[in-house]
This record gives C-alpha cells, sequence and structure tokens, in this order.
C-alpha cells in the first residue's frame, strides 16, 4: 500500500513536468516563428 501511495504522489511532479515541458516548447516555437516574421508574440 505503500509503494502504491508514494508512487501515486510521486506521479504528480512528473506529470506537471511533462506538460509544462510541451507548453514551453510551443511557446518557444511560436516566439521563433514571431522572430523569423518580424512581428510582436502578443
Amino acid at each position: 500500500m505503500e509503494t502504491m501511495l508514494s508512487a501515486y504522489v510521486l506521479m504528480w511532479p512528473a506529470a506537471v513536468f511533462v506538460i509544462m515541458t510541451v507548453i514551453a516548447r510551443g511557446f518557444a516555437k511560436d516566439v521563433r516563428e514571431a522572430r523569423e516574421e518580424g512581428r510582436d508574440v502578443i
């Protein structure tokens, strides 16, 4: 039981890391494209 609880608790930081990585990569791509086109991101 303790192993399952530990896995459950440790799963959330890993999930957040993956989601934040996907968001950051998408944002970096948008910034790169905007810079190449000479326009603002926002």
